[in-house]
């Protein structure tokens, strides 16, 4: 059961030159059967010849060359070129001579440099090759000549159909590579923005508050512990986020649960943010992803209330279906901006691409009442 897995590995680990080099030995000994002497391409009308000394030539400079026909596609055409006239010139008219249109396909293929001056020389050489045929004997009709050269150009035009295919396969793994790339810094940057900018939030409003607390060391020590807790836990996600960049080394990343929604919220109450959460429902026993995204959702969602709305009235609903997970986080806009950085927009359109991606619906928009209203409807069950 192994072996028929373990030869193909084998063979294409050897040097391409290995790989090339039987089938110049195949059409090389086939050359010298009783039963294939004298059947191979008859051009000029030249009479058969008995094979001598120059036939073992002949057949080394058509065969033997085929081994470095990707390698060295040039030097393998000019070789296989030389042993053909060689061939036809004696009247030995070889098997070996099928090495000139692979010689010709593989250098269509392969050749990367002076392909028209290739096509120029091997043209010349051709014509003056029927043009020394003509004059040792019969000769060959133009229309036979012709349309073994049109044979010949038909194997070059296939290795350049090959070549100009390969060259577009290259360009499409090189755009998905790019692709893959881009979107593998997206996701990054994303889960940056959503682990460094809530935290680092909380942390901000904490501090702050801890100014006006100098006179009650109490509660000036709780908000200095909680910044503290607040930093470690960044310190945490990061690890995570480390963890999910490199699982052989971390044991697999570990996905926020929507039940660690809670402690999400009791986190934002200790910076100060009045939140009511309800939850609704069981969640499925499947999730997928869906789990991922709520989380985000209201991670997101709540680091936005204490930098833009810090102290107004804020309100939580995650709502489990068999097949979904809604989440609604508003707040009444009755607070104040709390004195961070202005943000760039690209936690809520992050989200939006997070919950469209499992074929869900986002929305997020002023509330009437001055405030500010995030929905999400997220599938579950999806493991992107």
């Amino acid at each position: 059961m192994t072996l028929p897995r373990t030869l193909p590995a084998f063979w294409q680990r050897l040097d391409v030159t290995v790989r090339d080099l039987p089938l110049g030995l195949l059409l090389a000994v086939m050359s010298y059967l009783p039963g294939l002497q004298h059947r191979g391409t008859e051009l000029g009308g030249l009479p058969g010849r008995s094979f001598d000394a120059l036939t073992a030539l002949a057949v080394a400079l058509q065969c033997l060359p085929l081994a470095v026909r990707r390698r060295l596609p040039a030097v393998c055409l000019a070789l296989v070129t030389l042993g053909f006239a060689v061939d036809q010139l004696r009247g030995y008219h070889l098997i070996a001579g099928i090495a000139l249109p692979v010689a010709l396909l593989s250098a269509g293929s392969h050749l990367e440099r002076h392909r028209r001056t290739t096509v120029l020389v091997f043209t010349t050489a051709y014509a003056a090759l029927a043009v020394a045929l003509s004059a040792a004997g019969p000769g060959e009709t133009p229309v036979g000549y012709a349309g073994f050269l049109s044979a010949l150009a038909l194997a070059w035009g296939a290795g350049t159909w090959l070549r100009h295919t390969r060259a577009l396969e290259a360009e499409h793994r090189r755009r998905v590579a790019e692709d893959t790339l881009l979107s593998e810094r997206t996701r990054i940057a994303r889960e940056l923005h959503d682990i460094v900018t809530h935290h680092v939030t909380a942390m901000v409003v904490q501090a702050e508050a801890a100014r006006y607390l100098t006179a009650a060391p109490d509660r000036l020590d709780r908000t200095l512990e909680t910044v503290g807790d607040t930093g470690r836990r960044a310190i945490a996600d990061l690890r995570q986020l480390l963890d999910l960049l490199s699982p052989g080394e971390g044991g697999g990343p570990r996905t926020p649960a929507v039940g660690r929604i809670r402690t999400l919220v009791e986190r934002t109450r200790d910076s100060g943010q009045p939140v009511e959460f309800t939850e609704e429902g069981t969640p499925a026993a499947a999730t997928g992803s869906a789990e991922l995204v709520a989380y985000r959702v209201v991670q997101e969602a709540l680091t936005n209330a204490l930098k833009y709305a810090h102290g107004s009235r804020t309100s939580v609903r995650v709502r489990h279906t068999g097949s979904e997970i809604t989440v609604e986080v508003g707040t009444d806009g009755s607070g104040t901006r709390a004195p961070v950085a202005g943000g760039s927009g690209r936690g809520l359109a992050g989200l939006r691409e997070r919950v469209g991606v499992l074929g869900g619906d986002f929305a997020a928009a002023p509330s009437g009442d001055g405030g500010f209203l995030v929905t999400a409807r997220i599938p579950a069950g999806s493991t992107s």
